[in-house]
């Protein structure tokens, strides 16, 4: 009686003579197929943490674009809302230069002059501070972008279509109007 783990004699000696023992006989044709499952497997791996890869790197860009488009979105905001809030203000410097350019002659007003040209000089600082610039239109082209046309005159001193009054300042934050000059054009 022999047991089932161990070959007879006649096969181990089959084996011998063909120059395999008993494991090595078992092992190359279990190792070929388990290496071709394992190399399949890995190529199917590389190829969904290639897409995984490319997913994550688009979600990435994805993400970075809407954090700079928020940032200007938001740039934006608060750019119109300082706009928005010095325009409130640029009645009150039309006041002061219209103070300004009709002042008293006598002797007595003069501190009064003086107090006014102060306002109006701390105000200009103001503005200035935020990045608010005067529209310089006077003898000038128009241009709708930056002009308002309030009446077409003829004129024989300018040529047609030059600013010939600047009858309201205009202002610019950064390279926004905040308000259009309002001029006389000639024809």
């Amino acid at each position: 009686m022999t047991d089932k783990k161990h070959k007879s004699k006649a096969e181990t000696k089959h084996m011998e003579t063909a120059g395999q023992t008993e494991d090595q006989a078992a092992v190359p044709v279990v190792a070929l197929e388990e290496f071709e499952a394992l190399a399949k497997q890995l190529e199917e791996a590389q190829v969904k943490a290639a897409e995984y890869l490319d997913g994550w790197q688009r979600s990435q860009a994805e993400f970075s674009n809407y954090k700079k488009r928020l940032e200007r979105e938001q740039l934006g905001t608060a750019q119109l809302m300082r706009g928005a809030i010095i325009s409130r203000f640029l009645p009150v410097m039309d006041d002061l230069q219209r103070a300004l350019s009709n002042r008293p002659a006598d002797e007595a007003s003069q501190s009064w002059v003086g107090g006014i040209e102060l306002i109006q000089r701390k105000l200009q600082g103001i503005l200035d501070a935020e990045g608010v610039t005067r529209i310089e239109a006077e003898g000038k082209m128009f241009d709708p972008n930056l002009h308002e046309a309030i009446s077409h005159e003829p004129s024989e001193a300018h040529e047609s279509g030059q600013i010939i009054e600047v009858v309201q300042q205009g202002y610019m934050l950064g390279e926004r109007v905040i308000r259009h000059s309002m001029v006389r054009v000639a024809q």
